[in-house]
């Protein structure tokens, strides 16, 4: 009898999207020099910048994406003046159209050598033949190659969304480039014709997801289902998306939140407003005033979260983050949040806003972290651009090799 063809998507060779606490090889960052998206306040942007480079490259190198030697040469100077030790960083001369590399930087899945590698067939099958001392399941880092198209929003992101497999070039490391057929339509009627399909990119944004490294995912209805406002993936279903995920990123199962929070551009990015902090349990902001925006949104996203549970069954732990006072700068209320704080393996970042809440949220966050610093990064500047801390990381995770049986 012949054999089925092996799926050659992530999931079905053994990759998994790990969680942001496991450890990193790298953290990768785009040094910042579009002024438009801090219009007239731009001045202290690199600063800032400097400084979360400052706490993260303790723990582990900071890849960092320039656009020129010019570019690279200021990089180095400012980083050098605030005391970063320069032979923990490595520069890319990858162009970008900004510096928010969280959504359109490499996704990286990982693969450890112990694991249990038999790729599945497209029943669910395994191949007997197949086992761990194949070059299949070695320890291996690959990129998952999602589109970008500068949030369905902006017209500037031809560049950025070139990064991840520019990255994958200088890694050397295996792409995969993230695909689903959508059904043709007719030219005339507009309706799709029948078993007539074709392959196109998928977009997705490292900030529209947020994983427990067992196979949960967290996203809004917001962000990857709604098909009026800033669609990703017209026509795309929740069935179809959920099925992306799973075979793209080793999803086992999506908890999807309802609406993001007032003044985010990407129209409900999740991870300004819940996140994972470990396997089991969830921080989801929480805000105080009823009269606030965010108020109805968050207390719906918290009755969500209530009745839900993770991939194994087991009930998820919901933890209350507190929201700063509403930040505003020319009239326009920008998306602070403390859920906006990035994982690094020598420190928690958490952004601060000059606000009473601060200290709550670094206390909180301590206990829930308590196998590294908890430390905050002043980001009343930075979130002018629409976007703090986790926007602008991109967590590259270490393979684990197989111990020795001798």
């Amino acid at each position: 009898m012949a054999q089925r063809r092996v799926k050659q998507t992530p999931a079905a060779l053994g990759y998994r999207l790990p969680a942001e606490w496991e450890p990193h090889e790298a953290t990768w960052i785009g040094w910042p020099h579009n002024r438009s998206d801090w219009p007239g306040k731009f001045a202290p942007i690199p600063w800032v910048y400097a400084e979360i480079v400052r706490r993260i490259a303790p723990g582990e190198t900071v890849r960092i994406l320039v656009n020129s030697k010019a570019h690279e040469e200021e990089a180095r100077r400012i980083l050098r003046r605030v005391g970063v030790e320069l032979s923990r960083l490595e520069f890319f001369r990858i162009p970008t159209n900004r510096g928010w590399t969280r959504d359109f930087g490499p996704i990286f899945v990982k693969r450890d050598a112990d694991h249990p590698l038999a790729p599945p067939y497209q029943g669910g099958e395994r191949d007997p033949s197949r086992t761990a001392t194949h070059k299949e399941a070695e320890p291996e880092v690959a990129i998952v190659d999602f589109a970008f198209n500068g949030w369905a929003k902006y017209p500037n992101w031809q560049k950025d969304n070139k990064v991840p497999a520019l990255a994958a070039r200088a890694l050397g490391c295996r792409r995969f480039v993230a695909q689903a057929p959508v059904p043709v339509l007719d030219g005339t009627s507009q309706r799709p014709r029948a078993q007539a399909r074709v392959p196109v990119p998928l977009v997705l944004e490292g900030g529209a997801i947020d994983g427990n490294g067992c196979g949960t995912l967290l996203s809004t209805e917001e962000c990857l289902l709604d098909q009026e406002v800033q669609a990703r993936n017209p026509g795309f279903t929740r069935r179809e998306t959920e099925e992306a995920l799973r075979e793209y990123l080793g999803v086992k199962k999506v908890l999807w939140l309802g609406k993001g929070i007032a003044g985010d551009d990407t129209h409900g990015h999740v991870d300004d407003l819940c996140r994972f902090v470990d396997s089991r349990t969830v921080v989801l902001c929480q805000e105080s005033n009823p009269s606030d925006a965010n108020y109805r949104p968050l207390e719906e996203n918290r009755e969500r979260l209530q009745g839900m549970r993770l991939e194994d069954g087991s009930r998820l732990q919901v933890a209350p983050l507190p929201m700063p006072a509403p930040v505003f700068f020319d009239g326009q209320r920008l998306p602070a949040s403390y859920a906006n704080f990035y994982i690094s393996n020598a420190a928690v970042l958490v952004p601060t806003f000059n606000d009473s809440n601060d200290r709550i949220a670094l206390g909180t966050l301590a206990e829930l972290f308590r196998d590294r610093a908890v430390i905050g990064i002043h980001a009343v500047d930075l979130v002018w651009g629409l976007g703090t801390l986790h926007c602008l990381t991109r967590e590259q995770p270490v393979v684990r090799k197989a111990e020795s049986r001798n």
